[in-house]
């Protein structure tokens, strides 16, 4: 079973002060490509949660982020006393207005909030353990679902690529008929005398240069080897990847030895879908 990179997960947990949401996206690329955005109490986390990451989706480019919503009470935000009533008294040498004004004038000046560093809940960093867990498990799914979709493409695309091999077989027969007949029509038209054993032995040689018995054997290997490694459990994208080179390969080799029109359309046919499942497989875990 085939997975796409492609995917997306999201949980969110509601605790009695945080609101706690964490998101996973992923898209196709080489290797992993992390990239994470955590609130600033966890940054020293984050290779722990980018470990967890890595372990579970191995492949793509990845965007996670975690978002820590305070819906209760609590604020790190505190009111720098000392600093205020420094500012109150300077005021107050300049200015004969009440408490409450130069109160309101005070608050606005720097310096009079201070942020202080909230410290690591470890029970409260479990929870949010738990909660990239189930946004893994929903964009595995995602991940596995879309691979359905691909894997369903690739044999549909295999199959017809097969069944085009099967059209090249049936007129094999011919095309070497036909390169035969203007081969020994172009030595008539030179109207000279032709040792017959030495043309046999020439028309032998160059027949053999157009055989294609050992493209169609080896293309035929390779499709099957692509279909059974969309079935195994191992399977990935830069393996098929690779498969798909060799069936190319072989389909470049039997269009170049063609030399004759109606083999030469359903090789474009069959370069047609495999470039569509080149595409593709991109796309593959």
């Amino acid at each position: 079973m085939i997975q796409s990179m492609t995917g997306y997960g999201k949980a969110i947990v509601q605790l009695p002060s945080k609101k706690i949401t964490v998101e996973i996206k992923s898209l196709n690329s080489k290797n992993l490509d992390l990239n994470t955005r955590v609130s600033s109490t966890y940054r020293e986390k984050e290779l722990i949660m980018r470990d967890r990451l890595a372990k579970s989706l191995v492949r793509g480019k990845v965007d996670f982020n975690l978002y820590i919503e305070s819906v209760g009470e609590v604020t790190t935000a505190r009111l720098n006393e000392p600093v205020v009533k420094e500012y109150i008294r300077q005021l107050q040498n300049i200015s004969d207005g009440d408490q409450l004004e130069l109160l309101k004038m005070a608050v606005r000046m720097p310096d009079t909030l201070k942020t202080e560093r909230e410290e690591i809940d470890e029970a409260e960093f479990q929870v949010i353990i738990e909660a990239i867990d189930t946004a893994l498990i929903a964009i595995n799914k995602y991940r596995t679902d879309e691979g359905k979709v691909l894997e369903d493409d690739f044999l549909k695309r295999s199959k017809k690529i097969a069944a085009l091999l099967e059209q090249v077989i049936e007129i094999d027969p011919q095309r070497m008929e036909n390169v035969k007949e203007r081969l020994h029509k172009a030595v008539k038209e030179l109207k000279e005398s032709v040792d017959e054993n030495r043309f046999e032995q020439e028309l032998v040689y160059y027949l053999e240069k157009y055989d294609i018995t050992e493209e169609k054997v080896r293309l035929t290997n390779h499709l099957n080897y692509f279909n059974e490694n969309i079935d195994s459990s191992d399977s990935n994208g830069k393996k098929l990847g690779f498969i798909t080179q060799e069936i190319g390969r072989e389909i470049n080799t039997i269009g170049s030895k063609a030399n004759f029109a109606p083999m030469q359309q359903l090789v474009v046919q069959m370069k047609d879908e495999l470039e569509k499942i080149k595409e593709q497989a991109l796309n593959v875990l």
